[in-house]
C-alpha cells in the first residue's frame, strides 16, 4: 500500500503544515535528502501544547505528543515533496523531550513519532534515531522532533 493511501486509511489530516516560528525554513532539499526542521505538537487551532514530561505529562501523554509532531512532520514533508509516495526512506530522527531531570524514558516518548512513521511507510519508515532529554524547549513544548528523509 502506498504511503498516501496509508495516510488516508489512518485518517491523518496533513492539510495544514506548521510554518517556521523564527528565521529558518521548514525544510531544505539537497540532492536526494530532505531535511525537516524541528516541529512541536501543534493543536488544530494552531496553538502549541506545553508541559514537561515527568511532571505535567506522563510517558503515555508524551507518546501522544510525539505522534502529533509526527503528523506535523508528515504534513511539512508532503508540502515540500508533493506526495509522501516520493519518499524512499526515512533516514534519521532527532527527538527532544522536555522532561524532569529524573525522567529516563525518552525513547518511549519518541516512539510516538517512530511508530507512526512505520505505520505510514512500512519498512521504509524504519530509521536511525536519537531520543534525548532537555531541561526546556521553546515555548515549553513537551517534544520537538526533526527528521531526515531520502526522496526519489
Amino acid at each position: 500500500m502506498s504511503a498516501e493511501a496509508r495516510v488516508e486509511e489512518l485518517g491523518l489530516d496533513l492539510s495544514d503544515p506548521a510554518g517556521p516560528i523564527a528565521n529558518y525554513v521548514s525544510a531544505v532539499t539537497t540532492g536526494k535528502l530532505e531535511y525537516l526542521s524541528g516541529n512541536g505538537p501543534r493543536r488544530p487551532d494552531g496553538t502549541m501544547m506545553a508541559g514537561k514530561v515527568g511532571a505535567d505529562l506522563s510517558t503515555e501523554q508524551g507518546y501522544e505528543q510525539a505522534k502529533l509532531v509526527g503528523i506535523q512532520l508528515l504534513a511539512a514533508l508532503r508540502a515540500h515533496v508533493g506526495s509522501l509516495d516520493n519518499v524512499t526512506q526515512v533516514i534519521k530522527l532527532l527527538g527532544m523531550v522536555n522532561c524532569t531531570p529524573e525522567f529516563a524514558d525518552q525513547p518511549a516518548v519518541i516512539n510516538g513519532c517512530s511508530d507512526l512513521l512505520v505505520e505510514v511507510f512500512g519498512d521504509a519508515g524504519k530509521h536511525a534515531r536519537s531520543a534525548v532529554g532537555m531541561g526546556s524547549l521553546p515555548g515549553q513544548i513537551p517534544v520537538e522532533i526533526e527528521m531526515i528523509v531520502e526522496i526519489k
